[in-house]
């Protein structure tokens, strides 16, 4: 099993792939050799875990805004090497949802899931 801050490096990885090619940054997109190495940790301090964290809502936050602008035609256009944006949102979420699910597992068995939630 991965780690949450390995969990966290894939799911960015392939958000930020999507939002890259999205925006037709296709130079600027991130590379792995294949799937596991989309799990790599960049050296582990403090500031890498606060800067993974911070990359990654960014671009979650990014994506959320385009989908929140796209009328129904934008959701149907082709993103360079991908489907539409609608079959690859559809399949981000999904993947997203799977980690999403084992980081909480994970924060569980940790004891570092709050007993109690504030929503």
């Amino acid at each position: 099993m991965n780690s949450i801050w390995e969990l966290v490096c894939h799911l960015l990885f392939y958000e930020k792939r999507l939002l890259m090619r999205f925006l037709g940054e296709t130079a600027n997109e991130p590379k792995a050799e294949d799937n596991n190495s989309t799990f790599r940790l960049p050296t582990e301090t403090v500031e890498n875990w606060k800067e993974t964290k911070q990359e990654y809502f960014y671009v979650h936050r990014e994506l959320e805004k385009i989908l929140a602008k796209s009328e129904h035609e934008d959701l149907y256009r082709q993103i360079p090497r991908e489907r539409s944006l609608v079959l690859e949102l559809k399949s981000l979420a999904m993947h997203d949802a799977y980690h999403i699910g084992q980081i909480v597992f994970l924060s569980k068995m940790q004891g570092a899931w709050a007993g109690k939630r504030s929503f």
